[in-house]
């Protein structure tokens, strides 16, 4: 869509700023367009740019009108446009292969621009609360117009909302707010309580609260702009490219690949963001001053500790393998993708994983060794076990400190052991060992039946020593 620069606008933007606020989207004309005025790329300027934009839910144009008399000779015509559509739609998959190649060392700021420049009107960033107000700065300091959406699931936390006030009046912006279909959340509800998710997953909720309204969102685009960084949640967006072909969601044409979907800050650390959100002193959510990482709705997102991945602040109650809500579910690993569908709680197919806390101060049970443990009511020595999956990256980041501990109660008359729960033992582990995500941690005290379930996402060292040191 073509951009009106200031200069050629003027006499209309004089008029328009007459007789309205600074921050009202003003109509004109006939069809789905509209006028928003956009900061310039110098705050202090006091010209303002206007640009035409379609709304971001509008649909597709079609026509619905036939022609019977032409009907054989239109539908050759047709087949011959579908084919010649088809072809430009693979050629365009390939460019943008090679564009994701020859992007994958730019920065963010040139990412962002390329983003701005190709598509315009017709592509908007994706705002979720968090540091993703990172991607608006970038956008800001292109100096060209650009436009924001955010998902409203309607429960978010109170400070989520007056992040996004905070944001609109810092870079004098509107954001295109998409709610969820009431019917739906309402009949959610009524079937099934305000928190359900605690009990059958997150996904549910997700689809209904999220990527419904997404995908409404996106059918008025042909490319949109995400915050997604490989190192979020390395088991599942490990290969996030900054540009690819949509995998998942339509854009404005329909059908597969009519959707882009950029990723400047793909390649970014989390504590680059952070250095470059302090250094442009920019507004940021409260909520991160408070231990808050990883943001989404307040049922569902909490603080994370010292050493914890930011992902574990969401979801806490489910597997570390379900850390995604399906917003970006096309960039899930295949190998991450397969176990999460496994019902075993294994990953299918033929990929394997080395084994983990294998040391010989850690005893290797089988299911024929815990079933003992929890048949002795009076045991010769205490025993500390481990329930893990070798492919949980969560199991995998406590490894040193486990058999760190393991080490240090070598000589103290408490016995270190693992079981490994996940696959053919996973549902024994939910049934008899109180398993709700990897890694699980249970004491068998020595004269008790019945195992203690370490209560804290906290597992170094000194936390882990401390409570069997109260146990034993």
């Amino acid at each position: 869509m073509a951009l009106i620069s200031s200069s050629s606008i003027a006499p209309i933007s004089n008029t328009i700023s007459s007789r309205a606020s600074p921050s009202q989207e003003l109509s004109f004309g006939g069809g789905p367009f509209s006028v928003l005025r956009v900061s310039p790329a110098n705050p202090t300027a006091g010209s303002r740019r206007w640009v035409v934009r379609t709304p971001v839910a509008v649909d597709p144009k079609r026509s619905d009108s036939v022609v019977p008399a032409a009907a054989s000779s239109a539908s050759a015509a047709a087949a011959e446009v579908e084919s010649e559509t088809a072809a430009a739609a693979e050629k365009e998959k390939e460019d943008y292969e090679k564009l994701a190649r020859d992007l994958d060392g730019a920065s963010p700021l040139e990412i962002m621009d390329r983003a701005l420049e190709k598509f315009g009107g017709d592509i908007a960033i994706a705002f979720s609360g968090a540091e993703d107000v990172a991607l608006i700065e970038y956008a800001r300091l292109t100096g060209r117009p650009f436009r924001v959406f955010s998902l409203d699931t309607g429960r978010l936390n109170p400070e989520t909302y007056r992040f996004f006030d905070a944001v609109e009046k810092h870079y004098d912006i509107r954001i295109e707010y998409m709610f969820p279909d009431s019917v739906e959340v309402q009949a959610l509800v009524r079937s099934k309580g305000l928190f359900s998710f605690y009990e059958d997953g997150h996904q549910e909720c997700c689809r209904v609260r999220k990527v419904r309204p997404l995908r409404r969102a996106l059918k008025g685009l042909r490319a949109w702009i995400t915050g997604q960084r490989k190192d979020q949640s390395p088991g599942t967006r490990a290969h996030v490219p900054v540009v690819q072909v949509d995998p998942v969601f339509e854009g404005l044409d329909g059908g597969t690949g009519s959707l882009v979907k950029w990723n400047p800050v793909a390649n970014v650390e989390g504590q680059d963001i952070w250095n470059f959100l302090l250094t442009m002193n920019v507004p940021f959510n409260s909520l991160h001053s408070q231990g808050y990482i990883s943001i989404g709705c307040e049922p569902c997102t909490r603080p994370v500790l010292p050493g914890q991945h930011e992902r574990e602040g969401r979801w806490w109650w489910e597997d570390a393998k379900a850390k995604e809500c399906g917003l970006h579910k096309g960039n899930i690993q295949q190998q991450q993708e397969s176990y999460v569908l496994n019902s075993n709680g294994s990953p299918s197919g033929t990929t394997t994983h080395e084994d983990i806390f294998d040391t010989q101060d850690i005893v290797s049970l089988g299911r024929p060794g815990v079933e003992n443990l929890l048949r002795l009511d009076d045991r010769r020595e205490p025993w500390l076990v481990v329930l893990y999956a070798p492919w949980c990256p969560f199991c995998q980041a406590m490894e040193s400190s486990y058999v760190e501990l393991a080490s240090k109660l070598a000589d103290s008359g408490v016995k270190v052991g693992k079981f490994r729960a996940d696959r053919e033992q996973k549902s024994f582990a939910e049934r008899e060992l109180q398993l709700g995500s990897f890694p699980t941690i249970l004491f068998f005290p020595k004269h008790a039946s019945k195992p203690i379930k370490y209560p804290s996402e906290k597992r170094d060292l000194d936390s882990l020593l401390a409570f069997v040191n109260a146990l034993r």
